[in-house]
Parts: C-alpha cells; sequence; structure tokens
C-alpha cells in the first residue's frame, strides 16, 4: 500500500476531541458492510442487526459468516470508532477476496433498500469499463441518503468507486492516528478523506502481523463519520459532513 501525500494538505483534522465529534458513538445510525461476511459473535463485533449472502449467479441466502476474516476486521475497526453503530453484513466474499461488478452493484443497493446511511467498501477496481456502472449506483444511493465509503486510489491508481463524484473517497495515510481523519477539500475538486491504514490492535499480534492497507483506511473512515452522522439526519453527503465541519471550525 502507498503512503499519501496528499495527507499534508488536508484542510481539516477530525479527533475524538473535535466539538463535532465529542460524545457520539454512532448510536442509531445503520452501516452496511459489504465484504467477506461478519462473525457476529466476535469480541470487537458484539452483534449485528442481520446480513445477506450475494453469490456470483446473484443467489441470496443468509449464511453471512466470514470465512476469511477480512470483513470481521472491518467491522472490528468501524465499531471502535462507532462503537454503537448497526451493522448490516453484506458477504460478497466467499472464498477469495474478489467479485463481480454486477455483484457489487447489487450489494450496495441492497444496503439502500435496507436504509443503510454509510456503505461501507473496503474493496474497489482499477478497471475503467465499470465507471459508468458504478457512477450510476453510488448516485442512486446518495439519492437516498446512503454514503459509499471506498478507497479513492491504491498503488498509485485511481480506485473506483471511491474516486467518483459522489462517493467518500479516502485516501491512506501511515502516520494518521487511527483515531483521526484528514479532510482535504481543494478549490474545484471532489474533497476526500485521508485515514490510517492500521486496524482495531489484536492482543498479542503486531501491527507487522497483523492485517493492514487501504481497507482499513476505508473502515476507520465509515467509523469515524457514522459517529459524526449520530443525530444529523442531515449528513447525506460529502459536502454535507464539509459545511457542517468547516462551520465548526469558524466557531
Amino acid at each position: 500500500m502507498s503512503r499519501s501525500s496528499a495527507s499534508s494538505a488536508a484542510e481539516i483534522r477530525i479527533s475524538p476531541q473535535h466539538p463535532a465529534l465529542q460524545g457520539r458513538t454512532g448510536r442509531g445510525v445503520l452501516v452496511a458492510v459489504i465484504d467477506s461476511g461478519v462473525h457476529a459473535d466476535h469480541p470487537h463485533v458484539q452483534g449485528v442487526v442481520g446480513g445477506i449472502a450475494i453469490e456470483e449467479d446473484a443467489e441470496r441466502h443468509d449464511d453471512y459468516v466470514d470465512r476469511l476474516g477480512h470483513g470481521t476486521a472491518v467491522t472490528a475497526a468501524i465499531k471502535e470508532k462507532a462503537p454503537e453503530a448497526d451493522i448490516y453484513a453484506i458477504k460478497v466474499f466467499g472464498r477469495t477476496l474478489s467479485t463481480s461488478t454486477g455483484v457489487l452493484v447489487q450489494a450496495i443497493d441492497e444496503a439502500v433498500e435496507q436504509g443503510a446511511r454509510i456503505v461501507n467498501l473496503s474493496l474497489g477496481t482499477a478497471g475503467p469499463e465499470h465507471e459508468l456502472t458504478l457512477w450510476a449506483c453510488v448516485n442512486r444511493a446518495r439519492e437516498r441518503g446512503a454514503l459509499v465509503v471506498s478507497p479513492k486510489e491504491h498503488e498509485g491508481r485511481a480506485w473506483l468507486p471511491g474516486s467518483l463524484e459522489g462517493a467518500a473517497g479516502v485516501v491512506l495515510d501511515w502516520a494518521c492516528p487511527r483515531d483521526q481523519l484528514g479532510v482535504v477539500h481543494t478549490e474545484g475538486q471532489w474533497p476526500f478523506f485521508v485515514a490510517s491504514g492500521f486496524p482495531r490492535p489484536i492482543p498479542g499480534v503486531s501491527s507487522e502481523r497483523n492485517l493492514r492497507g487501504v481497507s482499513f483506511a476505508a473502515a476507520n473512515t465509515t467509523g469515524i463519520l457514522a459517529s459524526l452522522m449520530e443525530k444529523r439526519p442531515e449528513l447525506k453527503s460529502v459536502t454535507d459532513i464539509m459545511e457542517l465541519l468547516e462551520g465548526r471550525e469558524r466557531l
């Protein structure tokens, strides 16, 4: 995973002490985690409100148990920052961490149908042939009040859907503390977020041996945004979040 140089240009840094975030735990915010499923009884997860699995042939069933570990680690990172957020698991990865654009679109649409306010995608694709399909899906979600959080870039290449206008794109910065979020807003460009690529620590396991990378930058962003959205139903887009934070900075 490449370290971003964009973090030095971050205009706003959100930490647990930020006035817009203080005392918020994500209560009442539904987060859909599209990944390899979730171990709901994991101590870092402590339950989900439901879930579904979507297979490559479009079959749907209720076995959303995580057998790869990635989705559980992603969910744990989210819950660390938003411990009272509600999690809805959408399993799209079975034996490997790969799926099709068609399944991904179905998963995002399912998240919207479930009433998710945030859709966490700790994944992406560099294939330009998927841009129009994913753009339509992201904006369909946004129109119904669901914000798609996904990596903006990976190893120096733009990633979809995180690089699309309308998505909450995330750039990895290894130097960013796990409980903080940078917000970059350059005139003429769609705002994006900068976050740590480290997951929630596991006792007895060094950070070098643990999962890490841009997947967890997205998850850390999702967790902080979920807390920020608590009791703020008006926050439905990246621009809404920017307006809130810029207003708080001027106080």
